[in-house]
């Protein structure tokens, strides 16, 4: 079967994507995934739409392989998240191509990627020799505002679609980074838990004129300095011990050193405070359950004291701990007329990422940059990830981009004037093309 002219030029791809606005909320992906699923189909393929709410379908096909090597599923997601509130140098979905670079919301994060995953797909499915073990495409609704419509869903009412994958490729990973003066590819293979814990503060009301002690108001002020203060233990999880042992490995001894007393229990609060500012954004967050205050609720009039106040936080859990471990931690040293509860919690990661397929995609990666060295990346954000993971799925972030050196590709992600640099996307395009050829 002759390549689609997208297969062929994924830049057009990434346009034609761009320009479906599929903005979440509300997300709207439909016509954007019956665009994907009339490609699959012009492929010879079998695409089916599976949704939770008609409007935001989910889009998957299956390209046979030769029973040599397990199935391996390639996944995505189609929505964007919202420009308002944004100054924009050019239309965000107008997939302007501007210096050498395809301009619009979406990008980067993560309509690119999605089009490198979809060509190398179509180019799979037009090889003369099928491909060592099935390969599965996904593409889905949702992940931006927590994924219910879209990888949750599947996994949890269809987890037969899944049966007998393992592995998977997703976002994000395969960007260079600039670290201690050299150049990485990371790769990611674990990330944090999210979940979302809230606090109810009571106390005394009455007339805003009145002397009132004990308010929900003044006990607000302890509960948020108990939170600020709070000094975290660090821990040495085996995600965090295989990223920094190969960052490690590819410096000079003296930096090597310094990043490796990160894995020393009694060392490691030193050492973290030793890193340079960059290096503490990094780590810091990757050494210890985190906990942030986002949201405030109290009061409806200026002269009513509130009788309660909610407190909404964002908390990030590493692989291997649980919300109710942490809340019993956090628990003793709350104010009093303060009660917590855990209102979402994410899939819990594996404590231990499996790297089966991480040597293939770093030869990839050598042969495209000899200069760089992929490393496995341990994420503190949450993705698509967690809800495959549930299944027994270890996804490797995996979508490589390469930008100008000094250029940060995570300042575009979520940002006015998100682009990506075409030049990326055919790098992108090309090595995950050779991946499927060679996977095995």
């Amino acid at each position: 079967m002759p390549h689609s002219p997208y297969a062929e030029n994924p830049v057009l791809l990434l346009q034609r994507l761009i320009q479906f606005n599929t903005t979440n909320p509300p997300g709207n992906e439909g016509e954007c995934a019956a665009f994907i699923a009339s490609l699959l189909a012009e492929a010879g393929l079998t695409p089916q739409i599976i949704a939770k709410d008609p409007a935001r379908p989910n889009v998957m096909a299956a390209l046979r392989g030769r029973g040599l090597a397990p199935p391996l599923l390639l996944y995505s997601h189609m929505d964007v998240v919202p420009t308002a509130g944004q100054n924009w140098t050019h239309d965000p979905f107008s997939a302007a191509e501007i210096d050498g670079y395809i301009w619009g919301r979406g990008a980067v994060d993560m309509k690119g990627p999605l089009a490198m995953l979809l060509a190398a797909f179509l180019r799979a499915a037009a090889a003369p020799q099928p491909p060592a073990g099935d390969l599965l495409f996904l593409a889905v609704s949702d992940e931006e505002v927590g994924g219910a419509m879209g990888a949750e869903f599947l996994t949890t009412e269809h987890p037969d679609l899944f049966a007998g994958v393992r592995r998977a490729i997703g976002e994000f990973g395969g960007f260079n980074l600039e670290f201690a003066g050299r150049r990485y590819y990371p790769i990611q293979v674990a990330e944090k838990q999210g979940c979302g814990i809230v606090f109810h503060i009571s106390g005394p009301g009455g007339h805003g004129s009145q002397v009132v002690a004990g308010t929900a108001a003044a006990t607000l002020g302890a509960l948020l300095t108990t939170l600020e203060r709070r000094r975290p233990l660090l821990h040495i999880t085996p995600a965090l011990r295989q990223m920094v042992s190969a960052l490690a490995g590819e410096l000079p001894a003296p930096q090597a050193l310094g990043l490796r007393a990160l894995l020393v229990p009694g060392l490691n609060r030193a050492a973290l405070r030793a890193l340079p500012p960059e290096g503490r954004r990094v780590f810091a967050p990757l050494m210890q359950n985190t906990l942030n205050t986002t949201i405030l609720n109290g009061g409806n009039a200026v002269n009513v004291i509130p009788t309660e106040i909610i407190v909404q936080t964002d908390v990030r859990l590493l692989p291997g701990h649980t919300a109710e471990g942490f809340l019993a931690g956090l628990t003793p040293h709350l104010p009093p007329n303060v009660r917590a509860e855990i209102v979402y919690n994410s899939p819990n990661p594996a404590a231990a990422p499996d790297l089966t397929l991480f040597d293939q995609l770093a030869a990839a990666l050598r042969r495209a940059d000899p200069s760089g060295a992929p490393v496995p990346w341990f994420l503190s954000a949450v993705t698509d990830a967690r809800f495959f993971n549930r299944l027994g799925i270890q996804t490797y972030g995996f979508t490589p981009m390469q930008f100008p050196d000094g250029l940060d590709f995570a300042s575009f992600i979520h940002a006015p004037d998100e682009r990506i640099p075409v030049a990326a996307v055919h790098f992108g395009a090309d090595i995950l093309t050779q991946v499927l050829q060679d996977y095995h």
